[in-house]
Order: C-alpha cells, then sequence, then structure tokens
C-alpha cells in the first residue's frame, strides 16, 4: 500500500513527496495537472471531484490543500486500507480569527470549520487523523511570506514597519514541516491530535526582518512607522503590495507565540532555526 499526497506541488508537499522517495517509497500524488516523474505514481484530477478519481490501495494520506475539501472528498476517497490521515491549517486560526479584515475572518473560520468536518468524517470511518498547524511558513524564492518580505527589500533596500515591531515570531522552514508530518504519521502517539509547529527559535518581527536583510546581503535598513501613519501610508501604497493588508502592519507588535513541546515529544519535532539563504 501506497502514501497519498494531496498538494504534493506545493512547498510542503513537495517536500512531502521528496522525503518519502527518498525513503525508498513510491507515492501517489494527486494534482490538477498532469504531470510525469518516474518516481511517483501521479493521478490527475481534483478533490472538488472526488468521485472521479481513481486510486491505488492508500494507506496514509498527507493533505496540504485546504483542509475543507479533503473533509468533503473523503467519503468518496475512503478505502478500507486509509488508517491515517495528516493535514495542515495554521495557527493563524488562534491568532487571526478576530482579524479587523473581513476576508481574513471569513477564511479563517472556513479552515476551523474544515478541521472539525474532516475529524468527524475521519471518526466516523476509524480513521486516525493528525492535524498539523505551522506558525509564518517560509521556503527560500518559493513562499509568500519571508520571500515576499526579501523581494520588497530587494526592490526598495528599505523595509517600513509598525512601531518596534517587537511582536514575536516563530517562522518555520517548508521542509521541516514536510519531516514532521511523515513523523507524525509514523507515531501512535500523535494520533488523533491537533498540534502547532512553530520553528526553531522565537524571535521579534523586526529580528526576522533584519536577518532577512541580512541573507541578501544588504544593509539593515528600517524604517519605524507610528500605526496611524502606517494606515495612511498603507492605503497608497497598497497598489505596490499585492495580497498584503493592513492588519499585517498592526499585528507587528503582537506575540504569536505557541508551544513546540508537544509535538517534540510526540513524534520528535526538531525545525532548525530561522536563518534564510537566498544567496
Amino acid at each position: 500500500m501506497q502514501k497519498l499526497v494531496v498538494g504534493g506541488t506545493g512547498i510542503v508537499g513537495g517536500y512531502i513527496v521528496e522525503h518519502l522517495v527518498r525513503a525508498g517509497e513510491r507515492p501517489v500524488v494527486l494534482s490538477r495537472a498532469a504531470h510525469r516523474n518516474p518516481t511517483v505514481d501521479w493521478v490527475q484530477g481534483d478533490l472538488t471531484a472526488a468521485a472521479a478519481l481513481d486510486l491505488p490501495p492508500i494507506e496514509t494520506l498527507f493533505c496540504t490543500a485546504e483542509i475543507g475539501l479533503l473533509a468533503d472528498a473523503l467519503p468518496a476517497i475512503h478505502q478500507p486500507t486509509l488508517r491515517r490521515v495528516v493535514a495542515f491549517t495554521s495557527t493563524s486560526i488562534v491568532t487571526k480569527l478576530q482579524s479587523e479584515i473581513p476576508e481574513e475572518r471569513a477564511l479563517l473560520q472556513r479552515l476551523a470549520d474544515g478541521e472539525q468536518r474532516l475529524i468527524d468524517a475521519c471518526e466516523q470511518r476509524g480513521i486516525g487523523w493528525t492535524i498539523l498547524r505551522p506558525t509564518i511558513i517560509y521556503a527560500e524564492g518559493r513562499d509568500g511570506n519571508v520571500t515576499r518580505l526579501a523581494r520588497l527589500i530587494q526592490r526598495y533596500g528599505v523595509l517600513p514597519l509598525v512601531g518596534k515591531a517587537a511582536g514575536l515570531r516563530q517562522p518555520v522552514h517548508a521542509e521541516d514541516l514536510a519531516v514532521g508530518a511523515i513523523q507524525a504519521a509514523a507515531s501512535a502517539t500523535a494520533v488523533n491530535k491537533i498540534y502547532p509547529l512553530p520553528g526553531g527559535e522565537t524571535i521579534s518581527y523586526r529580528e526576522m526582518v533584519e536577518r532577512i536583510f541580512d541573507s541578501l546581503g544588504r544593509p539593515r535598513r528600517i524604517l519605524s512607522m507610528p500605526p496611524l501613519l502606517w494606515r495612511a501610508a498603507f492605503l497608497l501604497a497598497k497598489p505596490l503590495l499585492p495580497n498584503a493588508n493592513v492588519a499585517m502592519g498592526l499585528r507587528m507588535a503582537k506575540d504569536m507565540v505557541f508551544d513546540p513541546t508537544p509535538a517534540r515529544q510526540d513524534f520528535g519535532w526538531n525545525p532548525r532555526k530561522f536563518n534564510p539563504r537566498f544567496r
């Protein structure tokens, strides 16, 4: 029996596939577009049309796609051989559910609802589940968090922050998340639990940005702005900042910190410290 990776072309899913192949396995990867890879079995399809999927016998399912899609699809793709599901959401469910941005609130409520629906679907079928909630995910050159900041630094040479930007963060590398997911799937202790997955150290938002400057070989040039000025300036700069919102800056003073101890104890969670490499 094989392992299925849903979202295997994404940054975390891609690392899951890579590590399974390194371990001598031949995973099944579900993607909307057709791909060719001699080391994996690609299945072209979509969770929204799960009844049409033709999957081989699967023992473990990893999902980095939106969790609600998997919850809806599980009745159609369930097999008697399927014993474990490991799915990703986000610690933002905890830190940003009361965001002032309506679109953010709606997305995070959808994720929270999706978590519960997946739990219900798994427990109805006797499938062990584990939900992993990462903090800020990065993978140099590929993510929408750290890499986006790096591109702004490369373009402008300076980065505005709100106040001291002293709020604490725990950025986590996508490859560490992949390793953690595989370890969680193999751990009987991790069955039917939700885990936050923070990175290997806790630093201020400002320090996180300063290390991005360092990784680019650029001098640390930061412009500190009061919140009111940030709001006004953001309205003018928004066309230059796709997928950003004003609340991102206002949260720079807020701690977003999670305890890695449960994941460390249950499946050996051991992520790297934050030292991105863009050169």
